[in-house]
């Protein structure tokens, strides 16, 4: 044997050979690192504990059978069968199950996303939608012919039979439960009539209830643009989906009555509105009728012509005095035109030449004083009717 010269590809296959036929099914506990769901739908991870590491595979189709999206960090147990890679030269597990390593491995998951959700604010109030008081068309996505649907059309025909409840059916528990609740959110969200949506579920264990702790399903709520409250298990059970779904309901009845008014209590409203309604027109009525009644029997209503003759006594009046003062203003100033014109007149330059006198000037200037008359010096005398020049003698 020692002298059989071998390729790398005779002695990987004889590798190959030997491995798988020894390592056929076996099962093996360790902590999932790396793990990476493709496109494809395979999924890759490492799976190690604080020794070794071993590369893993799990093919679509055979994962589906897994109730849980494994997360890094998860500790699993796996049942598989060592294969080896000849393209590299690797071995690696083909997985043909997965399951968690205790129920605490799911718990802890469960506050692993929990943590990491509430990070990124999916959990917010500031994002939570309001519920409507009366909804027209409420969308159930739960799982047909279960418990849970059976309670809710009861409540809802006890409470409110108006509207109209259309159910989205999806598994609520096991490998597919996941994609096909959130399948059904979408698909009622691509209607235009659902005013809300009631994603429900009776009670069981963490692993029944885990579809609602899948983060598929916690980004399809959070996503849906229709209002949507989460009913899921008993009153002790929280999920993923109650802290992300716009309202918390403690079971799936519990979350039908939060959806729906009560029918009996909208009768009390309308009989307490109408016999109120009612006092209160009558009161309307009375206060409107008393004050209707004062203005009627006024003084002025009572003597309506009496009113009439009084203001147009008041107005005549008006017009007399307005009258008397027009007259008493335009006589002084009558009387005070006749002063000035007479001022004016006395005053008047033409008239006072013409009785008699004169006006001498000399250099342009009157002369008003004998001593301002320059001797020897040419001057005008201003008569009535014509003016003098006096020649100087030199």
């Amino acid at each position: 044997m020692n002298d059989i010269i071998l390729t790398v590809g005779e002695l990987t296959s004889q590798i190959k050979m030997l491995l798988e036929e020894e390592f056929d099914s076996f099962k093996i506990v360790g902590e999932i690192s790396n793990f990476k769901a493709h496109v494809s739908g395979h999924w890759y991870f490492t799976l190690k504990d604080s020794n070794a590491q071993i590369s893993c595979t799990m093919w679509r189709g055979v994962n589906n059978y897994v109730f849980f999206t494994p997360q890094d960090g998860m500790k699993v147990v796996i049942k598989g069968k060592l294969t080896v890679y000849p393209p590299r030269g690797s071995y690696q597990i083909n997985v043909r199950s997965m399951q968690p390593a205790g129920e605490g491995e799911l718990q802890a998951a469960f506050e692993r996303l929990k943590k990491k959700l509430r990070a990124e604010g999916l959990f917010d109030e500031e994002n939570k939608k309001a519920i409507p008081n009366f909804p027209q068309k409420i969308g159930i996505v739960t799982g047909v012919g279960t418990a849970a649907l059976r309670d809710m059309i009861s409540v809802a025909k006890r409470r409110y039979p108006l509207f109209e409840l259309v159910v989205a059916g999806a598994a609520v528990q096991g490998e597919v439960a996941a994609g096909e609740i959130v399948s059904a959110i979408r698909q009622l969200n691509k209607r235009k009539d659902i005013d809300l949506i009631i994603v429900a579920r009776g009670g069981g264990s963490l692993e029944d209830l885990w579809p609602f702790n899948e983060e598929i399903v916690a980004r399809a709520i959070f996503e849906s643009k229709i209002p949507t409250i989460s009913g899921v298990g008993h009153e002790i059970d929280f999920t993923i989906a109650d802290f992300v779904a716009d309202l918390r309901a403690p079971t799936p009845s519990a979350a039908m009555e939060l959806a729906t008014p009560n029918k009996d209590e909208i009768f009390a409203f309308v009989n307490d509105f109408s016999y109120n309604i009612k006092l209160n027109i009558l009161d309307k009525i009375k206060n409107h009728k008393s004050s209707i009644y004062s203005v009627v029997n006024a003084y002025g209503f009572r003597n309506p012509l009496s009113r009439i003759n009084y203001k147009v006594q008041f107005l005549d009046n008006l017009v007399y005095r307005i009258s008397n003062n027009i007259e008493v203003e335009l006589s002084a100033s009558k009387s005070n035109l006749a002063f000035y014109t007479k001022s004016i007149e006395a005053h008047n330059l033409e008239a006072t030449l013409k009785r008699g006198f004169s006006l001498i000037k000399q250099n342009g200037k009157y002369i008003k004083r004998a001593k301002n008359l320059i001797e020897n010096k040419s001057f005008t005398i201003q008569f009535y009717d014509n003016e003098k020049l006096i020649e100087s003698n030199e």
